[in-house]
């Protein structure tokens, strides 16, 4: 059982997501909008947070930027709209969402995300936290950038194929979230041996918007795939 915040100013979402995840046994609290939102965030400490975008106060990637920023985003958020697009996804994603379902949202894929989100946590939260290097005039450095040249972000994980990444922020901004945005749909055509359809559910994306951005970007479609 997880403690689950469910953030959306539609009363009708909220109860019906309230229903499914009460009858999966998981202790459900509900907020409107982002001022309850963020003390609901203080009080429960929720291990998921389910999170609109469009709010009539503060809009879901706002407050998940805030969250980012305050350090106060310490769960999984999954990203609803119906509205969304796919630049609105991805930010959220760069932000830090773990990932996006799109209304109407069926109920095999919010429990199926509520469990692959819950799980990730639990996972994130056995692993040891290592101390941050320091720079010499006594900074923490970010480990992210700690064995990088200047200018370059590198991304190293062991968390699945093709999860290491080099990105050059020296480039424009669009090049530059260009370059993330290719390496993010490679890294899940080969985590989901090529499936598109697999790809689009992860991701969040309608499969024919995520075939078009793929297109654009240049990403190779045949990678990946299993023989």
């Amino acid at each position: 059982m997880a403690n689950i915040l469910v953030v959306d100013d539609e009363l009708g979402i909220r109860d019906l997501l309230s229903e499914i995840l009460n009858d999966e046994g998981h202790n459900v609290e509900l907020a409107e909008n982002a001022a309850e939102a963020r003390i609901a965030r203080q009080q429960s400490r929720p291990d998921l947070v389910l999170l609109d975008i469009w709010m009539p106060d503060t809009d879901g990637v706002s407050l998940l930027k805030e969250w980012a920023a305050t350090g106060a985003l310490t769960m999984p958020v999954i990203m609803m709209s119906g509205h969304a697009t796919i630049d609105t996804a991805v930010e959220a994603t760069r932000i830090g969402a773990y990932s996006f379902l799109e209304k109407p949202i069926t109920l095999q894929k919010l429990l199926k995300a509520v469990e692959q989100a819950l799980t990730r946590n639990v996972t994130r939260k056995a692993v040891p936290v290592l101390p941050l290097p320091n720079h010499p005039d006594g900074r923490v450095v970010p480990m992210e950038l700690a064995s990088s040249a200047p200018g370059m972000l590198s991304t190293n994980s062991n968390q699945g194929p093709q999860s290491q990444q080099t990105f050059d922020l020296d480039k424009p901004l669009r090049e530059a979230r260009d370059g993330f945005e290719k390496a993010y749909f490679e890294f899940h055509l080969a985590q989901e041996g090529g499936s598109m359809t697999r790809v689009a559910e992860q991701t969040g994306l309608e499969r024919t918007h995520l075939y078009r951005k793929l297109k654009q970007l240049g990403v190779d479609l045949t990678r990946g795939k299993r023989v």
